[in-house]
């Protein structure tokens, strides 16, 4: 892969796209957390409404939802997929977070970076992207996320080799770049694939870096 094309597809991309005023908020790791397993194989705007209904009903403390009734936190999320068994990981989660770590998040997001990882991704419901998320935007660690769309956007743009799972697209985009635009790279990757690089149909002739693109249906 040519470093250069990279370069110039991530300068194209900053250029295009605003930056959303929530990621340079502090975010809260629990509610990361929370948020991040409802958006599990869930549309954006039916997480942030489960997330919602989530949030008028509890405060989303770990001591809180530890002690919810698992059938008044499925009545929150039924409007994201999987609802029952999210509900059941967010409880055992809060669970787990309230009595093994003194109910917050920190200690294990001070650890170095790899240990961080192998704890988060020991909790319920917790693979690799999850950590991922909580690691980049809660303790700015050097890591990139690779959900849905960073997936399909990276290997159109042959980025990655179009065989590559989670880890070794994590790896190759990495390697591309500089740590301290990965959470750059995470976002808009994500923004290109909602606007443009889209699943089915994608709007190939009007995408910003087409030029760039070995996929390009024009």
């Amino acid at each position: 892969m040519n470093e250069n094309r990279a370069e110039k597809i991530l300068q194209t991309l900053q250029k295009i796209f605003t930056m959303p005023k929530w990621v340079t908020s502090n975010r809260d790791p629990f509610e990361t957390l929370i948020v991040t397993i409802i958006s599990q194989n869930t549309a954006d705007r039916n997480t942030a409404k489960a997330f919602e209904n989530l949030s008028k009903r509890f405060r989303i403390k770990p001591e809180v939802l530890a002690n919810a009734e698992t059938s008044q936190i499925e009545e929150c999320l039924k409007v994201a997929g999987l609802y029952r068994n999210k509900a059941k990981t967010i409880k055992q989660i809060s669970k787990i977070i309230l009595e093994e770590f003194h109910g917050t998040l920190k200690p294990i997001l001070s650890l170095p970076i790899e240990e961080a990882r192998k704890t988060l991704m020991k909790l319920p419901g917790v693979g690799p992207k999850t950590a991922d998320v909580l690691l980049l935007f809660c303790s700015e660690k050097p890591t990139i996320p690779v959900d849905t769309h960073v997936n399909r956007v990276a290997k159109r743009l042959g980025l990655v080799p179009s065989n590559s799972d989670y880890e070794k697209i994590r790896q190759s985009l990495q390697s591309l770049y500089n740590p301290k635009d990965y959470l750059s790279v995470h976002i808009l990757l994500i923004l290109l694939g909602r606007k443009y690089c889209r699943a089915r149909n994608p709007l190939c002739r009007h995408c910003p870096v087409n030029t760039l693109c070995p996929s390009k249906q024009l």
